[in-house]
């Protein structure tokens, strides 16, 4: 094709397109939006324009021949699926087995042994509940003292996974009775026999919730027992004194509260509607801490109440 006949056909492009252009002012002005394609898809200088141009409430969309899109663009425009990333609990069912368990969720028989003090001779039955995490690796219960540096080298793991994977906001956002997922990790080979929960005394804890507690889900994970009279709003109270450990928002408990007690036991509120206290206060057993809600992942209004390093002492 000689010069000039590539001069012509590129002139010809350009006035379409000013034609178009000039044809639709008018749509333009009353709101509505077209699409303009580029004369230009063949060229470079593509790239470099925007995706819309806005014209003071209106605006033009680019859009490209089919024949320019490539696979990088649409690559883009679908979305990848999400990767679960939080830990659930599975019933056993008749006929299940470790091994069909762990093909069923994706993930190792190691991962479900470490985080339910199983071993490969353990027999499993209908109605028993197991942890499954979201991905091969371990869990781990943090304790005073602890470090990410530590943690991720006791498991063979890196930190910066430990911190994306949990969604940490550095390596030292982690807090006594954080419940960390260390993916990719490995048990130690010499693994720490599980130790019993620790009861409390009588009366250390008292109920929660203002007006009575009224159990409406059992001891589910981690250490938890769900409270409700069915009214949001309703005051939630220290359940023993202590400092606020951590206040914050998660997308399975929503709005919560975590307390530090004397004795080294932590105390979490989630699913608050409202929050009265702030990270480093220091609270009385029966302080209002905040309203009942239905934050987070929450079907109705309730409290869900989790203990760390203790047994829950209102488990019947």
């Amino acid at each position: 094709m000689s010069r000039w006949k590539k001069i012509l056909i590129l002139a010809s492009l350009i006035l379409i397109s000013l034609f178009i252009f000039n044809s639709k002012r008018e749509e333009i002005k009353t709101g509505k939006e077209f699409y303009f394609q580029n004369p230009f898809a063949f060229s470079k200088t593509w790239q470099n324009l925007p995706e819309f141009i806005f014209v003071e409430n209106n605006f033009l969309k680019f859009s490209l021949p089919p024949a320019f899109i490539s696979g990088k663009v649409l690559g883009t425009i679908v979305e990848e699926p999400t990767q679960r990333k939080e830990i659930q609990e599975y019933i056993v069912e008749e006929g299940d087995t470790l091994f069909s368990i762990s093909k069923k969720f994706g993930i190792s028989l190691e991962t479900i042994l470490w985080a339910n003090n199983l071993n490969k001779n353990s027999v499993i039955k209908p109605g028993q509940k197991l942890i499954i995490l979201p991905v091969d690796g371990v869990l781990h219960e943090v304790k005073a003292g602890d470090t990410l540096s530590e943690i991720a080298k006791k498991y063979q793991a890196k930190i910066e996974d430990i911190i994306s994977f949990n969604e940490l906001e550095n390596e030292n956002d982690i807090y006594i009775g954080d419940i960390l997922i260390i993916p990719g990790g490995k048990m130690p080979s010499q693994k720490p026999a599980p130790q019993p929960l620790t009861p409390l005394a009588q009366g250390y804890f008292i109920c929660p919730v203002f007006g009575g507690c009224r159990i409406t889900q059992s001891l589910h994970w981690y250490n938890a027992i769900d409270f409700s009279n069915g009214k949001c709003g309703e005051p939630i109270l220290a359940a023993a004194g202590g400092t606020v450990l951590k206040v914050g928002w998660q997308k399975k408990a929503g709005n919560y509260v975590k307390i530090l007690h004397p004795n080294g036991v932590v105390t979490m509120y989630g699913h608050l509607q409202t929050i009265f206290v702030s990270s480093g206060e220091q609270v009385f057993q029966g302080q209002i801490i905040g309203t009942m809600g239905a934050t987070g992942r929450a079907t109705g209004c309730h409290l869900h109440f989790d203990v760390f390093g203790a047994k829950n002492p209102f488990v019947k």
